[in-house]
């Protein structure tokens, strides 16, 4: 299982890695929950009201008013005859009896008023109980609702701090079960970001890689950049400037070799059918078993002219191309008559093509060991003129392939054709079976859905890679291949960091020429910085990637999209749908293949599936004994991610 932890992380072999998927494990939890007030909790009295008081005090007095009146009355009446019986005015009998009466009566009202402010009493009490109860409640209401809060605050702030420090962006790789990759569709800057992902991680994982670049573009050199500051030193051939230092196809034997021509004559040639290559094929096996092994492609052309019956064959005899036996037995390889004009004509053809080809290997060194090799067009060359040079290199490593045992491991060697739709369809089906058949991983990248590319698009074990796709019958097709029931979903970082890499202007510079590959004084020592850093410093998109981050708004945005013709066309620069075949079913997945996320702090090298697996799935507790000295093994310690470092 691997570490889903970007510190630890560590690239692997067995897996081709062609971008990065946005994903969000944990959905964001939002605002943090609002600290109750009191003024939340319902309202409620929770004091006696001081005008209810005063009602019952007046309604208590209205109340006792009467008796009190009838007391004082008696109690006055009471003070009259006690008065009158000490005047001797009324018999002391009558005076007792009198007191008695009016005694009673005055005790009888006194007694009702106290009662009567005995009750009033109670009820205060019993309205200051109630009171008291209500704060009570409230208070408790009131700390129960902090309490409910603080409880979910903590669990807010855990859940942000899940969603802030968890990995956003993933791994989107193809296993090495998969033996080729077709990118349909994309522009320059896009393949650039795409080979420079791919390149790397096959170079840094120990492989080997050779790009064939048909663009124009230069796509390949901030991958040669990157390779350079990883202490490689890889060789670029820029075409046709470089063609005498080629030597690709000088080995090859004389029955491949003439296979080898005989395709690269076809490219101008779309109608030729099998038997019209099979017939250039036959002229050219005669005519290499007269000049014998380890001719030169200059030899062949004197040869052709020789039987075109074009020129002053003796030119070619004074220059050495041609011996004087060659020369008649050159002359007597066909018949005459109708089958000598035909043969003629396509001799006179042949040469006419592989003119271009004349220097190939006039000049060739012994070059060392590179694990990146780069073969490019020259832009400023013809356009026919590098169709005929792809074509032969293509074809020489198709042969090259087929001679070579199968490797042991799937993609240890990469070949990556860039433009692959300039080739016929021919060589791109016998270049598929040779990397096939010699394990060697195939990357090739079209960037218009022709009928020719449309009939090899996934053909096989292969995975297919849509890139922004302009045109609109080509969109169409790439819906129509992957299915419009899916959404995916697109990051705002990519959509901001796409246009700021908008054009691919530079060029190749050779490294097999006569003063290349010298390191002066001050050049001998490489920088040591390691794959992130090469990134980061090295590329253009490492340096956009860089001040995108600073924008905190737009590091967690995305929006969903569904595969639509339209969408497709609008797609960001480095934007690349994956799609391949599984046990599962077909899976359709978007990725950014901008190198620069690699440096994120939150990027992993594992696939999303894979990391949710390990992330939702709860550890299983390892019983540690208390009096055991030796603690679990926690493995090594993280390594970081050095070019230098070889698998």
């Amino acid at each position: 299982m691997a570490d889903v932890h970007p510190e630890h992380a560590q690239l692997q072999a067995d897996r081709i890695y062609l971008g990065w998927q946005y994903a969000m494990l944990y959905p964001d939890p939002g605002p943090p929950p609002r600290r109750p007030s009191p003024g939340e909790i319902p309202e409620e009295p929770i004091a006696v009201d001081p005008a209810w008081v005063r009602r019952e005090r007046l309604q208590e007095d209205l109340l006792n008013r009467p008796v009190k009146i009838v007391g004082i009355f008696m109690a006055i009446l009471a003070i009259m005859i006690l008065a009158l019986g000490v005047s001797e005015m009324i018999g002391w009998p009558f005076v007792v009896i009198g007191l008695v009466a009016t005694g009673g009566v005055a005790s009888i009202c006194g007694y009702a008023v106290h009662q009567g402010e005995r009750a009033l009493r109670s009820r205060i009490r019993e309205q200051e109980a109630r009171a008291g109860q209500r704060r009570e409640r409230r208070e408790r209401e009131l700390f129960d609702a902090q309490e409910e809060h603080a409880e979910r605050y903590r669990e807010w702030a855990a859940r942000k701090d899940q969603y802030d420090k968890q990995l956003t962006w993933y791994a989107v790789a193809v296993p090495d079960e998969i033996d080729r990759i077709d990118v349909a569709g994309g522009t320059l800057p896009g393949w650039s970001a795409l080979i420079t992902l791919l390149g790397a991680t096959r170079l840094y994982s120990g492989g080997h890689l050779t790009v064939l670049d048909l663009s124009e573009g230069a796509i390949a050199k901030d991958l040669i950049e990157l390779a350079r500051r990883g202490g490689d030193d890889p060789l670029v051939w820029v075409l046709p400037v470089d063609l005498p230092r080629l030597d690709l196809g000088a080995t090859l034997p004389p029955e491949a070799f003439a296979d080898v021509l005989a395709h690269v004559v076809s490219v101008s040639e779309e109608h030729r059918t099998t038997r019209d290559l099979s017939f250039d094929n036959a002229i050219l096996e005669r005519v290499l078993e007269v000049l014998g092994e380890n001719a030169t492609i200059n030899q062949v052309t004197a040869a052709l002219r020789a039987l075109a019956q074009v020129g002053d064959p003796r030119d070619d005899l004074r220059f050495g191309l041609l011996t004087a036996t060659q020369l008649e037995r050159i002359g007597t390889l066909f018949g005459r008559g109708v089958t000598d004009r035909v043969v003629i004509e396509r001799a006179w053809a042949l040469e006419s093509q592989l003119r271009k080809l004349e220097t190939l290997g006039s000049e060739a060194v012994r070059l060392p060991p590179a694990r990146l090799r780069v073969v490019s067009m020259d832009r400023q060359a013809g356009v026919f003129g590098n169709r005929v040079l792809g074509t032969y290199v293509a074809t020489a490593l198709t042969h090259i392939l087929r001679q070579s045992p199968a490797s042991e491991r799937p993609w240890y060697h990469t070949i990556i054709v860039a433009g692959a739709d300039k080739l016929r369809g021919d060589v791109l089906d016998r270049l598929m079976d040779a990397c096939e058949t010699s394990q060697t991983g195939l990357v090739l990248t079209y960037r218009s859905l022709t009928p020719t590319v449309r009939e090899r698009l996934g053909r096989g074990h292969a995975a297919v890679a849509f890139m922004r796709l302009g045109n609109a019958e080509d969109a169409r097709v790439a819906s129509e291949h992957m299915g419009t029931e899916h959404r995916l979903e697109l990051a705002q970082l990519t959509e901001t960091i796409s246009p700021a890499v908008d054009g691919v202007n530079s060029s190749y510079t050779s490294t097999v020429g006569e003063n290349a590959g010298r390191i002066g004084p001050e050049e001998e020592e490489k920088d040591e910085g390691d794959l992130k850093e090469g990134i980061t410093e090295s590329t253009e998109w490492g340096r956009s990637a860089s001040k995108a981050m600073g924008e905190e708004r737009v590091l967690h945005r995305s929006r969903e999209f569904l595969v639509e013709p339209h969408q497709l066309q609008q797609l960001p620069t480095t934007s690349v749908i994956v799609t391949h075949a599984t046990a599962e079913g077909r899976q359709v997945r978007l990725a950014d293949a901008n190198p620069a996320i690699l440096t994120f702090p939150k990027t992993t090298l594992g696939e999303f599936e894979e990391v949710r697996r390990v992330m939702l799935t709860p550890p299983e507790p390892e019983p540690v004994l208390e009096d055991d000295p030796f603690p679990p093994n926690l493995g090594p310690p993280p390594e970081r991610l050095d070019w230098r470092t070889r698998h």
